[in-house]
């Protein structure tokens, strides 16, 4: 009944202790015959060794590589190089490998056989390689150990002669680019050695500080004259404030209208004389003009309030009239000190020009001669740095004590076969004889229309059972009553089953 209703694990079971010998036969056999089959195939020996990469015995920071190429791009280069055929035909001749076969399939077999297997760090994560296993398989022991051995001493050799052959054509070619380049310096010094001589007294110095110390200046000027404009017309706002104030103290309708008149011609004077500080000097003839005409006004303006704050006999001032005169006086005192500060700004800034304009007139030859002189001078001072670092690197590596490969453990000598594993083998066939032997239980079970339990009666009839009665207890019945049958109808729905077993 496989397949035609859900089993349980009782089914499973049951199905199991029907088959069990049609699964255990495969499961015994196969494995067996793998084992034959083992003794039938040539074996192949697998010969390996460890090459781990040493990192340079001096620290960078002392001695820089001039190998730029990284490992990983160097290894697979000295792999493509050591596979090619004019490395792998002469161990293929003196090895005698492959003999029956043409020469061009005798390299490629041996290729085929070769394997380079790289080791990733685990430990650092850095990406780098610190090793890489070499190995080559071949139908005999010692000749894979010997072409082991063989490929490993290509790499190690080749490892050697790259990197002194990258380091020695790095020296030469900066050699040769730092004589031209002294050469060029020499013309270079010449050059100016020749023009101080002549302009000797008249070189710029200072060009380039004085016009940052002008505009500086300059920046701090326009700063000082904004403040003292927003000094200015805050002191206007207050002296308003401070007429408002003692008009509603001592009101003079007369003199109302005049003050007002009077503090509008100031704020249009000072606003005149800010304009005018921002362009010109204090000698200017109009701000010299306006200045009188604020100072005049001004006094006219005070003297009124001091007029109109005397006809009050004996009054005292409020607390807050006493506050506006005391921060007129302190904006009065401010202002003084900030055209001091604008004044001795200016003294600087035409000091600053002076000296500009007193820079030699040949300021552009001297320019370009520098400019040609320092960059070959900067040229020549970095491939002569780059020259003593390569010649360090180069004594390096001719001592060997740049990065290079070791031989940790030399090819060994296999005892057993790689191929064909026998264990391998044995489990194959025990995995295969297991499936062969449940696929042919499930198909039997599958084709097995038998009842053996009250599941299958409710399967097959749809119709639930009233009772189930044994092989033994049915064999009785059959003897009292032969013509009975083994399920008759009791009733709609009802039915009694025997279990019978196929």
């Amino acid at each position: 009944m496989l397949g035609h209703r859900q089993l349980k694990a009782e089914d499973y079971l049951s199905i199991l202790k029907r088959r069990w010998l049609l699964i255990a036969i495969p499961a015994l056999l196969f494995p067996a015959i793998g084992l034959v089959a083992t003794h039938f195939i040539a074996p192949r020996y697998l010969s390996q060794t460890l090459v781990l990469i040493e990192q340079q015995k001096v620290p960078d920071d002392f001695v820089k590589s001039v190998v730029s190429s990284t490992l990983d791009d160097r290894l697979a280069s000295m792999q493509e190089q050591i596979l090619s055929r004019s490395r792998i035909q002469p161990i293929v001749e003196r090895m005698n490998l492959y003999p029956t076969l043409p020469m061009e399939d005798r390299v490629a077999t041996a290729r085929k056989n070769i394997t380079i297997t790289p080791i990733h760090s685990e430990i650092a994560h850095s990406g780098g390689l610190p090793g890489f296993f070499i190995a080559f398989q071949a139908s005999d022991a010692r000749v894979a150990q010997a072409v082991c051995g063989e490929i490993t001493s290509l790499f190690v050799n080749e490892n050697i002669h790259d990197r002194a052959q990258s380091a020695e054509g790095t020296t030469d070619f900066l050699k040769g680019q730092m004589d031209d380049a002294k050469r060029s310096l020499d013309e270079q010094d010449a050059r100016l050695a020749a023009f101080q001589q002549k302009f000797v007294g008249k070189l710029p110095g200072e060009e380039s500080p004085n016009l940052d110390m002008l505009t500086s200046m300059n920046t701090q000027l326009e700063a000082a004259t904004q403040q003292l404009a927003r000094m200015e017309q805050d002191k206007t706002y207050m002296e308003s404030m401070l007429a408002q104030q003692t008009r509603e103290v001592a009101p003079d309708p007369a003199s109302a209208p005049i003050q007002t008149e009077q503090q509008v011609e100031l704020r249009q004077l000072i606003s005149q004389e800010t304009d005018l500080a921002a362009r010109y000097t204090d000698d200017y003839p109009d701000l010299i003009s306006v200045r009188r005409k604020i100072s005049a006004l001004r006094a006219k303006v005070a003297s009124t309030t001091t007029a109109k704050s005397a006809t009050v006999a004996q009054q005292v001032e409020p607390l807050n009239v006493q506050q506006l005169r005391a921060q007129v006086r302190a904006q009065d005192q401010g202002i003084a000190a900030k055209r001091q500060e604008q004044a001795h700004l200016q003294h600087v800034i035409s000091v600053y020009q002076g000296r500009i304009e007193s820079s030699p007139l040949v300021e552009q030859q001297y320019k370009e001669i520098t400019r040609d002189y320092q960059t070959a001078q900067k040229f020549y001072d970095d491939l002569l740095a780059k020259m003593n670092q390569s010649k360090m690197a180069t004594d390096l590596e001719r001592r060997q004590q740049g990065q290079q490969f070791r031989v940790m453990d030399a090819p060994n000598l296999p005892d057993t076969p790689s191929f064909p594993n026998r264990l391998y083998f044995a489990g194959a066939g025990l995995m295969l004889g297991l499936a062969l032997g449940a696929g042919v239980a499930a198909f039997l079970e599958y084709k097995d229309k038998a009842i053996r339990t009250e599941d299958d009666i409710r399967e097959m009839l749809h119709m639930p059972t009233l009772a189930i009665i044994s092989l033994t207890t049915a064999d009785l019945a059959k003897k009292a009553a032969p013509k009975t049958p083994p399920s008759s109808k009791m009733g709609p729905g009802l039915s009694i089953a025997s279990e019978r077993h196929v």
